[in-house]
């Protein structure tokens, strides 16, 4: 057994195309107050971006844009999938099917065990190939608890639920909203073992002001520029 006190596990790998997310200009305005405009960048696949910025700054914003649940003010995002030296352009509508999400405004079904919420999960997005439901739930040790409703889950364990179904996910775009919250020195280990792991070569977006959950970032974005 490893000495940070994860296990070793079978290490999946993904059956999508790699993706890119490009915004053009984009920006955003609740009211009359903008809170980030003109911005344009490109994210290239298998990258990993930090998005950083005081609190209030945009950073929930901005990933709820790119993820599509929110629409831009002004300005576009599009999102392009990579096979060999081929590029297409994705529906807007499609993206959701290339993305998983760990946030802390997403919920839990709370009345659903680990185990049946993880199932429940992959009837819509499957998982990697090579690993299991009881591997990830092992993987995040959270194996104990698998049969436990998540209503009596601590909010770090539920922390470390969201990020399973996140970076076991089989899609080729993590966005990671304070991935770390509620999470102690162990899990702030754990989270570094996703990263490496299943998390590598994916286009990874992390909002955060936490220099511990990004520092595997290869470029930051930070927000206060664009306002």
């Amino acid at each position: 057994m490893p000495t940070n006190g994860y296990i070793s596990i079978p290490h999946p790998t993904s059956l999508r195309k790699p993706v890119g997310i490009s915004l053009q200009a984009a920006g955003k305005k609740f009211n009359r107050e903008w809170i980030f405009r003109n911005l344009s960048f490109q994210f290239e696949p298998g990258k990993s971006y930090a998005i950083t910025g005081p609190n209030g700054s945009g950073k929930s914003t901005l990933l709820q844009c790119i993820a599509g649940a929110i629409h831009l003010s002004e300005g576009s995002v599009s999102y392009h999938s990579v096979s060999k030296e081929v590029t297409t352009q994705l529906a807007e509508e499609d993206f959701f099917k290339q993305v998983a999400i760990s946030a802390p405004y997403l919920e839990l079904i709370e009345e659903m065990t680990a185990l049946e919420f993880l199932s429940f999960h992959q009837h819509f997005k499957p998982f990697l190939s090579g690993i299991s439901i009881s591997e990830i739930l092992e993987a995040v040790s959270l194996e104990k608890a698998a049969n436990k409703q998540i209503r009596y889950f601590s909010s770090g364990m539920k922390q470390r639920l969201k990020l399973a179904q996140a970076f076991y996910s089989d899609v080729p775009v993590i966005l990671l909203d304070e991935p770390c919250a509620n999470l102690d020195r162990a899990g702030y280990e754990l989270y570094k073992n996703l990263c490496a792991g299943p998390g590598e070569n994916r286009l990874t977006l992390v909002g955060s002001n936490d220099p511990q959950e990004t520092v595997f970032c290869s470029a930051h974005i930070h927000l206060p520029d664009y306002q």
